[in-house]
């Protein structure tokens, strides 16, 4: 029995402990929450308030030799703190001088607007009243330091300044709708600049870094700011760009559309074998000129109704269901054929021809002919024949917006009499240039379609993170003698076709033609308003490169031989050219040379690379912000450079991104022409310059 009274005395024991816990665990949960809210609430503003965000170096995104297509460099948002003693003992005597500066610099408003809106932060004690409407260069912020208060610095003016990186594209418009752009952030801007478009946005998550903290303490009477997070820089996305192909097409679809006045146009140069895209051209009409508007080649703004081009899909389709042969004849008659109501029409009359001629001419009777004749009893073996192809299918690509194809498909309730015979010659679907470029090019890559890549790999301070593969989308779209007939179907085209002035002096083209009236509305067909191009690869014998270009609406010519070929040869003959000297410097520079051609730069990445490299010979240690390299006998020496203050950089050799970086910072103003390494400075390294100063780079 007195057992039982000590068990039942200890178990009241804990049951008293527990509950009286848990009491005070409930009564420190309704404090905090009730009694202490204010405490507490002072705690989070002051964390809040004081926390400062620090953002990271946002990465470069990189041709496929490493020239920066777009990178970052400094930019500047200036406060004042107008409730500093600083502040007070000044404000009265020079705040309208300060409204008259920033009046006539900025000129978003009249010196008077400016003084009252200075006048009404005052009286508000305001501690960070910002007083740069955008966003400012080095230069401007050195001109805005000297501005009446400001020019007393942090603590005697209440000067307070924020940098924040802006995006930069050294070379100018070169693929610019692709490579994308920045909006300035989720929820209005608290997260910072982001990817709106393009590749900027599809690789977000590895060019955006990641964000480091500060803390601002007030310690004896002045804030230091204290950094506890370091930020991480960006990734840098290397693309499969080529600036010298892109310039040579974007040059060449430039001329073009001033002749032609076309609303937009673009172009394309994929590698055949490894769907790597090489160059890619998007230029739209605005403001009496032409820029990269839209993404047209991938984008729902470039998906329409192909016309000529589908024709290779059409008779493939019919070619590989056995239903006929490349010999076989069509009497085409005198070039108007009526068929289940609809009129359809051939620029000539050619009467009785083969398939292939039906195909080298772009007859579109003789084509609604073959497909109408054979598949009018089961239209559906047509559609499917063509979708085994895999044209129906987005090819999925990183960037977003992708134009989605459009098919019909028999027991649709848009599916009429004559819409067999109208998608045989590329009408009722819609397919977007990169599309249909896909299919030729597996074609010209014997049967196996790639999907096409835009990016190469990323790289984190020069590692290998990420690298992207040929990916196969169908292994074989069609059956090898398909294929073959296709094949010399196109090589016809320019031979003997509407593409013979496409065909070049120095290698074989193979191709088709495009001339497709353009819809504008449910209504039916826009009088005079066509879709020209062409599509195709080269050279015949071992293809390389295929290629569409494209023009929305051209005035006075519309026809695809005559304005989108002319383009087509322009960019292929010179691509051509450029590809044999690209090699010959290849192989001379792997047999004269066993280090590494390093040049001036940032110390920091010299070493940083020199590293991951595993180079041992390497001799020297900078350490200024610059060094130079030379080689010497079989070792690579690094030296510091000395840039004087107030004397232009010399930035010889450099890369663009350091250049740039170097010359703003000295308070220049920036023009880039060329790729590569700096080559030409147009100011004296070394002389002297006004503050704003345009300096030109001449990229080698």
């Amino acid at each position: 029995m007195g057992i039982r009274k000590t068990i039942i005395s200890r178990i009241a024991i804990v049951y008293f402990v527990l509950l009286l816990f848990g009491a005070v665990v409930v009564f420190k949960m309704i404090s905090v929450q009730q009694i202490k809210t204010e405490k507490w609430q002072k705690i989070e503003a002051n964390l809040s308030k004081n926390t400062i965000v620090v953002e990271p170096s946002r990465g470069n995104i990189c041709a496929d030799d490493g020239s920066v297509l777009a990178t970052s460099v400094p930019g500047y948002y200036v406060r004042i703190d107008l409730a500093s003693e600083g502040v007070k003992r000044v404000y009265n005597n020079e705040s309208d001088s300060l409204a008259f500066y920033l009046s006539s610099m900025f000129k978003d408003g009249s010196k008077q607007q400016y003084n009252n809106k200075l006048n009404a932060a005052y009286r508000n004690k305001n501690r960070g009243f910002m007083l740069t409407p955008r966003k400012v260069d080095y230069t401007e912020l050195q001109k805005i330091k000297k501005f009446p208060i400001l020019r007393r610095g942090r603590f005697g003016g209440g000067l307070i300044i924020k940098q924040e990186n802006k995006r930069i594209t050294p070379l100018g418009m070169l693929a610019l709708r692709t490579i994308g752009s920045l909006n300035k952030g989720a929820y209005g801007g608290v997260h910072g600049p982001i990817g709106y478009t393009g590749l900027e946005d599809a690789y977000e998550p590895y060019l955006k870094g990641i964000n480091g903290i500060s803390y601002k303490q007030n310690i004896s009477g002045r804030w230091v700011t204290r950094t506890e997070i370091e930020p991480e820089a960006g990734m840098d996305i290397i693309t499969n760009i080529n600036v010298k192909m892109q310039d040579i097409a974007e040059s060449a679809l430039y001329k073009q559309l001033h002749k032609s006045s076309a609303d937009w146009a673009t172009a394309i140069l994929m590698e055949v074998q490894t769907g790597e895209i090489k160059a890619i051209v998007n230029l739209g009409k605005g403001n009496n000129d032409y820029y990269e508007k839209d993404n047209y080649a991938l984008g729902a703004r470039g998906c329409y109704e192909p016309g000529s081009t589908f024709k290779l899909v059409s008779l493939m389709a019919a070619l590989e269901d056995g239903v006929v042969d490349t010999s076989d004849v069509f009497d085409t008659g005198n070039g108007v054929w009526y068929n289940n109501g609809r009129t359809i029409k051939d620029s000539h009359a050619y009467g009785k021809i083969t398939v292939k001629q039906i195909f080298e001419k772009s007859s579109n009777i003789g084509t609604a002919m073959v497909i109408t004749s054979k598949y009018k009893n089961n239209p559906r073996e047509y559609v499917d024949r063509v979708y085994s192809f895999g044209v129906n299918k987005a090819l999925g690509l990183e960037i977003k917006g992708e134009g989605q194809p459009y098919f019909k498909y028999p027991g649709d309730a848009d599916w009429w009499g004559t819409t067999l015979g109208s998608m045989a010659y590329g009408y009722d679907i819609k397919m977007t240039p990169l599309q249909i470029l896909n299919f030729y090019n597996s074609v010209a890559n014997n049967g196996k379609m790639i999907k096409p890549q835009l990016v190469k790999e990323i790289r984190d301070n020069g590692a290998l993170v990420k690298q992207y593969n040929i990916e196969v989308l169908n292994p074989m779209i069609a059956s090898k003698e398909t294929i073959g007939k296709a094949q010399k179907m196109l090589e016809g085209v320019c031979k003997f076709g509407t593409g013979r002035a496409v065909n070049s002096k120095y290698f074989k083209v193979a191709g088709k033609t495009g001339t497709a009236r353009v819809a504008t509305s449910s209504a039916g067909y826009s009088n005079g308003m066509y879709l020209a191009s062409f599509v195709g690869y080269f050279p015949v014998d071992n293809p390389k490169y295929s290629m569409i270009v494209t023009f929305n609406n051209p005035r006075n010519s519309y026809y695809g031989a005559s304005v989108a070929g002319p383009v087509f040869k322009e960019i292929a003959e010179k691509v051509f050219a450029l590809q044999g000297f690209v090699n010959e410097s290849v192989q001379e520079t792997n047999e004269s040379e066993k280090l590494p051609d390093v040049k001036k730069g940032k110390s920091e990445d010299i070493l940083r690379i020199a590293k991951d490299l595993h180079l041992k010979n390497v001799q020297g240690k900078p350490d200024s912000q610059m060094a130079s390299a030379s080689k010497q006998d079989s070792v690579v020496v690094l030296s510091n450079i000395k840039i004087p203050a107030g004397k232009v950089p010399d930035v010889t050799g450099m890369g663009a991104s350091n250049a740039i970086f170097l010359m703003e910072n000295a308070g220049l103003k920036v023009k880039v022409k060329g790729v590569g390494k700096v080559k030409q400075q147009s100011l004296t390294p070394g002389s002297n310059y006004r503050a704003g100063q345009t300096v030109y780079l001449i990229l080698s």
